[in-house]
């Protein structure tokens, strides 16, 4: 067993972390620049040091294991760290190359999305060697990694009480979002009228989502009874679609998955309306050099131009 990394394993790991990037040896030669049987080769002396089987290979197409997805997520937060590492040493002698990691939350909408590669090409543009790594986190691991140093800046709401290792960035872009339910759902029929005074809604199942503030599930003298929580909205949006839960959800994400679904907002929508404030993340550890100062300054414009 592996008891301390030495560079032949850093080498070793950039190997097994290009192929399950890739989903496949075949696909990683290009990016390795080696040849297949040099790839299985480290692959295999990988596993004898970590005595572990990362990767199924034959017929059957590449598989990763259960040890194989852990040591690759561990081994992204590692290069990530090491990315940001090297960048950030070079920036103290004015060098302004290298890749920076840009983290989105899960399920922001393809308008943001677009605005944020507009922002990716103009500070590619601006700074011609630096590159730039796209990754997606849920919602209650955004705080987490603008702390870990994995990445330099993370685009996401934030609903809680801001921490101050962290700092925020406004985008003057606000995310909203109320209570739906499916058409198939008992409240279904009070889409278009205000519930009831005997209609209790603390009385039907509701989904929440990990990481989300508690007061969001709390409007004036009513609670929502939180039965079960997924990790994002779009998983949220599937529970509600059973017809067993009622559940928060932006508005972006009824609009565009929902409205072919037959999506209701219950009450008129105007049940447990919620404003989420949409920010530019980073650790303070972070040195924000002038790379990462244009990138946040064209991510806050091209996100709320996206939205007008």
């Amino acid at each position: 067993m592996l008891n301390r990394l030495q560079e032949s394993d850093i080498k070793l790991l950039r190997v097994f972390y290009a192929v399950a990037s890739c989903n496949g040896f075949t696909a990683a030669e290009p990016v390795l620049r080696m040849q297949r049987p040099n790839i299985s080769a480290a692959i295999k002396k990988l596993e004898e040091r970590l005595d572990l089987v990362l990767c199924h290979r034959g017929r059957g197409g590449f598989q990763m294991t259960k040890e194989g997805e852990v040591v690759f997520q561990e081994t992204k937060r590692i290069f990530n760290a090491f990315d940001n590492f090297v960048f950030n040493l070079k920036s103290l002698h004015d060098d302004y190359s290298g890749h920076i990691t840009l983290v989105l939350m899960a399920g922001l909408p393809l308008s943001m999305h677009l605005a944020v590669s507009k922002a990716v090409k103009s500070t590619m543009k601006k700074f011609d060697d630096i590159h730039v790594n796209i990754q997606t986190r849920l919602y209650n691991e955004v705080e987490h990694v603008a702390l870990s140093g994995e990445c330099h800046l993370v685009i996401s709401t934030y609903d809680m009480v801001k921490p101050e290792s962290v700092t925020f960035h406004p985008v003057n872009v606000t995310c909203s979002g109320r209570l739906y339910c499916s058409p198939t759902h008992p409240l279904a029929k009070y889409r278009d009228t205000d519930l009831p005074e005997d209609v209790k809604i603390g009385e039907y199942p509701a989904i929440g989502i990990s990481g989300l503030s508690s007061a969001n599930y709390i409007e004036d003298d009513q609670r929502l009874a939180i039965q079960t929580f997924s990790d994002s909205f779009e998983a949220a949006l599937s529970a509600i679609m059973t017809g067993e839960y009622i559940g928060l959800l932006p508005d972006y994400i009824a609009k565009e998955q929902g409205a072919s679904l037959g999506l209701v907002p219950i009450a008129k929508g105007s049940l447990f309306n919620f404003d989420h404030d949409l920010f530019v993340m980073n650790g303070k550890n972070t040195r924000l050099n002038p790379v990462l100062r244009h990138c946040i300054k064209e991510l806050t414009y091209f996100i709320s131009e996206s939205q007008k």
